[in-house]
C-alpha cells in the first residue's frame, strides 16, 4: 500500500487567523479601567503606610526638636537641617513602589503597574504635607525660608522633588530585578549614594547645589532631573519580566543501563 499524504488543505469552515476579528485595544483599556474603582480597597490594604507616615513624622520631630533647640540658643535653624529632616521622608518612600503579589497581579485584566502608581499618588499629598510642614517650621527661625520670599524656597523644594523621584526610580529598578524581595531596604542606600554623587561631585555641584549655582539654574536642574527620573520610572514600571534573574538548568533525568 503507498501511503497517502495528508490532507493540508483547510477546511472552508474554519476561519483562518487573518480573519479572525481582533479586540480593540480601547476595548481593552475600557475593561481594565472599569476595574479600577474595585482595587481602592486592594491597593489602600496594600500601601505601606507605617514606613511611609513613621519617616514623615520622624523628620519633622527632628525639626521641631532643632528648632526649639535653636531659638533656645539664639541661633537661625539653616536649610540644611530641613534636608536632613526630609531624608527618613524619601527612606519611607523607597517602600512605596513595591508591588506585592506582582505575579498574580500579571494574570489579570489590569496592568501591573497600577498597583504601585495608585501608591505614589497616594504617598503624593502625605510628602507634600510634611514638606510644608517642615517648611513652616523652618520659616519660624530663619529668615532665608520665608515662604513668601520664592527665590529662597523654590530651589529647595525642587531639591526636595529630585530626590524623591531619584529614590521612585531606584526603587522602581530594584523591583524589577532580581533582588526585588528586599525592596526599599536597597533602594534606600542606591538612593542615597546617587544623591551624595549629585551633592558633592564637581561636575555635578556646580548645577545642582546654591552656590556656587544660582537658585534659577538649581531649579531648573532638579526638575529636569525629576522629569528624567520619572520617566525611567515609567519604563520600569511597565516591564513585566524580572531583570537578572538566574537561570535554571534542567537537570537531564539519569540514564539508566540497559541490561
Amino acid at each position: 500500500m503507498t501511503p497517502r499524504s495528508p490532507n493540508l488543505v483547510p477546511a472552508s469552515n474554519v476561519p483562518t487567523a487573518s480573519g479572525q476579528p481582533g479586540r480593540p485595544a480601547w476595548r481593552t483599556r475600557l475593561s481594565w479601567l472599569r476595574a479600577l474603582p474595585l482595587l481602592a480597597r486592594p491597593v489602600t490594604q496594600t500601601m505601606p503606610w507605617v514606613p511611609l507616615i513613621t519617616g514623615c513624622l520622624a523628620g519633622t520631630g527632628y525639626l521641631a526638636l532643632m528648632a526649639h533647640v535653636a531659638d533656645s540658643a539664639h541661633w537661625l535653624l539653616g536649610s540644611g537641617y530641613l534636608r536632613e529632616a526630609f531624608l527618613p521622608a524619601i527612606a519611607g518612600l523607597a517602600f512605596v513602589v513595591r508591588a506585592p503579589f506582582r505575579p498574580l497581579t500579571q494574570v489579570t485584566p489590569v496592568p501591573t503597574w497600577v498597583t504601585p502608581a495608585s501608591h505614589l499618588l497616594l504617598a503624593a499629598p502625605i510628602l507634600a504635607a510634611t514638606c510644608w510642614a517642615q517648611l513652616r517650621i523652618a520659616a519660624h527661625n530663619t529668615e532665608t525660608l520665608t515662604l513668601g520670599h520664592p527665590p529662597a524656597v523654590y530651589p529647595l523644594i525642587a531639591q526636595l522633588t529630585g530626590w524623591c523621584t531619584v529614590t521612585v526610580a531606584a526603587a522602581a529598578c530594584v523591583d524589577r530585578s532580581r533582588y526585588a524581595d528586599l525592596g526599599g531596604a536597597t533602594a534606600i542606600p542606591v538612593s542615597g549614594a546617587a544623591i551624595a554623587l549629585a551633592w558633592y561631585l564637581p561636575i555635578t555641584h556646580k548645577l545642582l547645589v546654591q552656590p556656587p549655582a544660582t537658585p534659577h539654574c538649581v531649579t531648573i536642574a532638579w526638575y529636569a532631573t525629576a522629569t528624567a527620573a520619572l520617566g525611567l520610572t515609567r519604563v520600569a514600571m511597565r516591564d513585566r519580566w524580572h531583570r537578572y534573574r538566574p537561570h535554571l538548568r534542567r537537570r537531564s533525568p539519569p540514564r539508566r543501563n540497559k541490561p
